[in-house]
């Protein structure tokens, strides 16, 4: 095997595509009716049978299932499976500290496998890759995911896992590493270990990255491509659907194919709760139209993007989502304005000399909120004018005031003066007590 791009289903006529998901979509809301006492009971509340699901334009009278509907059946109440059959737990933690459990039988181990290798050879991977695994391995979905996904595809797998950041160097240079998995703040940490070591991207083999796990944006996947010497690729996927695999960038990355045959895409307005159009930004939710040990039906995920059915020259037939901007939930309210962490990284990155390196502080002194940003940068712009500091200090606020709408203040660091992160980076640091 030299690939793993599924033609016949990665390029299904739209016709076909949605002819499978109806199927798979009926059998799987009989199926959650019939075994989940939870999805009865919702149906029920909803006035809903499976026998009422006809179209996929139904999709829209089933109730939706939130991250908190899984808190509240802890350990196994949102399982359809019995528990003999689920061979495997996974799970996140979120802010509450309350565990949120995913249960997955061998089907669903089997079809994450699927849905990764399908993920990596969209990348540019093959059975000839040699895949650096450096997503956390254990209960977060992210280590085991790739690691599974890049055996199936055949390709020689390192279960490197995160940390040990030097050892991780010594292994892309001996063993020849063509392909890095990590989150993108872990990306940004290895370049800066690279330096600190005296690397050079040209002393590796590194061709392509698949970087997930936390929003980035365009303007931090230019620094990741500057400083690793390779094509960086947005990957998603949320532990409650499977895990990373859910969709990936092509080779053109206009956006991430979602693998419909597996899970069924929609986009809602997070406050009126109503679908919305192909190209209209809203509450990515989600429907598992094939697991069986946890099947979701219509999961708010809570991130926010948009969908595009635009013809990709990949030939994939399967809807495209936008990177993720933010979460519903994550959304910083300042002054009365929405405001998202990605917003200020775009802001941020439109100035040269500037580090990937940055954390928003927001506070509130005499009732007013205040909003810091402590910008790491390069070492010999310190060394410059005061008058030149000031100045690129001056373009810094009025930049990233203009993309929010809010002042700020810009302070400057020096070069690893803030925390790194060897998993998802903590941009924001709230210390308002609303």
């Amino acid at each position: 095997m030299t690939n793993y791009y599924e033609k016949e289903l990665e390029t299904m006529p739209r016709a076909i595509l949605e002819k499978l998901q109806l199927e798979r979509l009926k059998t799987t809301v009989e199926y959650v009716y019939k075994n989940c006492n939870f999805y009865s009971k919702k149906m029920d509340e909803a006035g809903i049978k499976p026998t009422d699901i006809k179209s996929l334009s139904d999709l829209k009278n089933l109730p939706f299932t939130t991250k908190q509907d899984l808190r509240d059946n802890y350990p196994f109440g949102a399982f359809s499976a019995q528990k003999s059959d689920i061979v495997r737990v996974h799970a996140s933690s979120g802010t509450t500290g309350k565990l949120t459990v995913a249960g997955y039988t061998q089907n669903d181990v089997d079809i994450w496998a699927t849905v990764m290798a399908r993920s990596l050879a969209a990348c540019g991977c093959s059975h000839s890759s040699v895949i650096n695994v450096a997503y956390g391995y254990g209960l977060f979905t992210g280590g085991l995911g790739a690691h599974y996904g890049s055996e199936l595809l055949g390709a020689l797998t390192i279960p490197a896992s995160s940390g040990n950041s030097k050892r991780q160097l010594q292994l892309f240079k001996d063993l020849g590493v063509t392909t890095l998995c990590c989150t993108p703040s872990y990306a940004l940490y290895l370049a800066d270990e690279m330096q600190n070591e005296g690397y050079s991207a040209s002393d590796f083999n590194l061709k392509q990255g698949v970087f997930g796990a936390e929003p980035w944006t365009e303007e931090m996947r230019e620094q990741i491509q500057n400083k690793l010497g390779l094509k960086a690729y947005n990957i998603y996927g949320l532990s409650e659907i499977i895990g990373p695999g859910v969709s990936v960038e092509c080779e053109y990355q206009c956006g991430s194919h979602i693998w419909e045959d597996h899970f069924l895409p929609e986009i809602i307005n997070p406050e009126t709760l109503e679908q919305a159009g192909y190209g209209q930004q809203g509450e990515l939710v989600f429907t598992t139209i094939s697991k069986t040990g946890m099947p979701l039906i219509r999961y708010r995920t809570r991130d926010l993007c948009s969908l595009t059915n635009e013809p990709c020259k990949c030939g994939r037939t399967h809807v495209s989502m936008t990177k993720v901007v933010g979460r519903s939930d994550d959304m910083l309210i300042i002054r009365g304005v929405n405001v998202f962490p990605s917003q200020i990284e775009s802001a941020l990155f439109t100035v040269k000399g500037i580090e990937p390196h940055y954390q928003i502080i927001v506070d509130r002194v005499n009732n007013l909120d205040t909003t810091e940003i402590q910008v790491e940068i390069e070492d010999k712009l310190f060394s410059d004018e005061v008058k030149n500091l000031q100045k690129l200090k001056s373009q810094l606020e009025k930049n990233v005031s203009n993309a929010i709408s809010v002042g700020v203040k810009i302070n400057f660091v020096s070069r690893g003066t803030i925390e790194r992160s060897q998993g998802k980076a903590v941009r924001v640091i709230d210390k308002r007590r609303i």
